[in-house]
């Protein structure tokens, strides 16, 4: 590869069918891992957010310092950005009990104020622009607040009457919405990348909880390690199958 080329490759993916389809199934294991920790094995909220966020912070340090982009720790590190944002979402919205609309608004203000301390000092939020170990600590912050973010939008809106298979199926209808708006508008690129890395946290929170949770609380009560893992061995699979390529400096988000 050229210098040139080289220089021009982001650090994290080309956004194309196959990173949203692994985004998403992260974010559901971010559920049924989160849960495994905090409710099943019983550590509670605070601990659990501990050991996530431990691992989250190692993880991304090494994303960061690394020279390019590496698929098994990039995904690694979004699985642990997604686990982190459950129990802390939890902890919030339970432990310090503000509730979902409560930890849901301040979660917003947080995914706000990062997108816009990061257009300051750079001038973009375009995935696309992640070259830079300041670009990437943006990055990182943003994702896990917006990961944290649709965990409580995912409880709060299943909670609220439509269940958990119900709530899913109103975060899919709202994220193919914007996949109508990225094919047929002129909508922004960059907000509508953001709008759906944020739905599709919402979508597999609620994947989760319909997987895991007592059939009585409208779930099918699967096992939750076991689920946490299946999903783990498919996402391996999916990342070894698919292409994972980093995505290019100053292009437009590709779509397959």
């Amino acid at each position: 590869m050229r210098d040139e080329d080289r220089e021009a490759l982001s650090k994290v993916p080309a956004v194309t069918l196959g990173f949203w389809i692994i985004k998403v199934l992260a974010t559901t294991l971010g559920e049924t891992g989160g849960d495994t920790v905090s409710m099943t094995w019983d550590l509670g909220y605070l601990i659990g957010t501990a050991i996530f966020l431990s691992i989250l912070v190692v993880l991304a340090v090494w994303q960061i310092a690394a020279k390019r982009f590496h698929p098994f720790l990039y995904w690694a590190t979004i699985i642990a950005s997604t686990t982190a944002g459950t129990t802390m979402a939890d902890f919030a919205t339970r432990s310090l009990g503000i509730g979902y609309a409560g930890g849901s608004a301040l979660l917003f203000l947080c995914v706000i104020a990062s997108l816009a301390a990061w257009y300051s000092t750079l001038g973009s939020i375009s995935v696309e622009t992640v070259r830079t170990a300041k670009a990437e600590s943006f990055y990182w912050m943003t994702i896990t607040f917006s990961q944290t973010l649709g965990t409580a939008l995912g409880d709060w809106v299943a909670d609220s009457g439509p269940g958990y298979g119900g709530a899913a199926l109103l975060f899919g209808a709202a994220l193919l919405v914007l996949a109508a708006l990225y094919f047929w508008t002129r909508a922004d690129r960059v907000l509508l990348f953001w709008a759906a890395f944020i739905l599709t946290r919402p979508l597999g929170a609620a994947v989760g909880d319909f997987l895991d949770k007592p059939v009585a609380d409208g779930g099918l009560a699967f096992s939750r390690p076991l689920a946490s893992t299946v999903l783990a061995v498919v996402i391996l699979l999916l990342v070894l199958i698919l292409p994972q390529r980093a995505g290019r400096h100053g292009s437009e988000p590709e779509t397959a």
